[in-house]
């Protein structure tokens, strides 16, 4: 499954960081026919308690509203190419995925299954 970017991320020094707009991230394993989702919330998940990636004042409402619109998922920021690590293969956040029962989540459970990845 694909999903793309709705709004840049910030990163480590919470300057924005801008995706290609061309570029769709797939959390989908070629190989084991499988998509990825987070074993576990990283350090700084977006649901974490805290706002530890500093979001503007309604800002996650906003991404939740928007994505369960879309009946998809959001992806992880720290596994982002763009964001930390250029080899980084993107991954479904495990604080969405715990939270929300989208149609693109189940049907990715369903069909394919999960293959669940370190933080």
């Amino acid at each position: 499954m694909e999903a793309d970017l709705m709004n840049p991320v910030t990163g480590p020094d919470d300057e924005p960081v801008e995706a290609d707009p061309a570029e769709t991230l797939s959390v989908g394993d070629p190989i084991l026919g499988k998509s990825r989702l987070l074993s576990r919330q990283c350090d700084t998940c977006i649901f974490a308690p805290g706002n530890r990636m500093h979001l503007p004042p309604g800002r996650l409402r906003e991404l939740v509203t928007e994505t369960r619109r879309r009946e998809s998922f959001v992806i992880c920021h720290d596994t982002l190419p763009h964001y930390k690590d250029p080899e980084a293969k993107p991954a479904i956040c495990r604080g969405f995925a715990d939270r929300y029962r989208t149609q693109a989540l189940q049907l990715i459970e369903r069909l394919f299954g999960f293959i669940e990845i370190k933080p």
